[in-house]
């Protein structure tokens, strides 16, 4: 093994992984953003909203970026490491931070939030949504969709893993169920490159859903294999599904 292969495996180990923060990647992979523009979508919707709750914010890397701030602004978060962070990032806006499992019940009253956003969840307890959403309320989320880099599951594993199941039919039928009417949804599928092994190992360290159980040590000999493809072409290619979907608290009052 070469030496140069050594140090960027170190390198994406290294690398920490608290937070929801991509900015590590620049210069060493790309993601194809989808075409709807959640960040622009949201601080549209902030602008209007009167009391506004962000589930699983990460480190509250998107709602730090909107324009306007609601007279009311919380956010939930499970992972502990994350919880200082999104608290430090979103103390300007005054907003509230809750440590939350991501399946548990939030911590709110029945219809305290005419808007509820939510980027990548690992689950949606669409019941809590709807509950908390007051009459005419409206839930907005970008969430990862079945496809998730299947070329690197591939790769480190030698087949495809069956994962909890993530569509947008399923995400349709389980807002229904909730009482919700689904007013948008759009789906695109995304390119994703890599052009050095650092990255795909801090990636797959990131991302853990896509190689349950990945160490470097573990998959060493597959990382190598990768870290020569990328040598001969220049960047290993991957595939991502996204899909937006938006779902509205009827008002029977009207």
């Amino acid at each position: 093994m070469t030496s140069a292969f050594e140090e960027l495996l170190a390198e994406g180990a290294a690398v920490p992984v608290d937070g929801w923060d991509f900015s590590w990647f620049d210069g060493r992979a790309t993601e194809e953003r989808p075409a709807w523009g959640y960040s622009r979508l949201v601080s549209q919707r902030m602008a209007h909203a009167r009391s506004a709750l962000d589930v699983q914010t990460g480190g509250g890397e998107v709602l730090a970026g909107i324009e306007v701030v609601p007279p009311r602004l919380a956010a939930t978060e499970s992972w502990p490491p994350n919880v200082p962070i999104a608290r430090r990032a979103l103390a300007p806006l005054g907003a509230s931070v809750h440590q939350v499992a991501d399946d548990a019940p939030l911590p709110f009253d029945d219809g305290s939030f005419d808007l509820v956003v939510s980027r990548h969840p690992t689950v949606t307890v669409w019941s809590e949504i709807a509950r908390v959403l007051e009459p005419g309320g409206t839930y907005l989320s970008q969430q990862v969709g079945p496809l998730t880099a299947p070329e690197l599951t591939r790769a480190m594993l030698g087949q495809d893993v069956t994962l909890t199941p993530r569509s947008p039919g399923v995400a349709v039928t389980a807002a229904r169920e909730a009482g919700l009417d689904v007013v948008d949804l759009r789906t695109q599928e995304l390119r994703l490159a890599f052009v050095d092994v650092a990255a795909v190992v801090h990636y797959l360290r990131k991302v853990v859903w896509i190689v349950p159980g990945f160490s470097v040590e573990r998959f060493r000999p597959q990382l190598l294999t990768l870290h020569q493809q990328i040598e001969e072409s220049g960047e290993l290619v991957a595939h991502t599904g996204r899909f937006l979907v938006e779902a509205r608290k009827p008002d029977r009052s009207r």
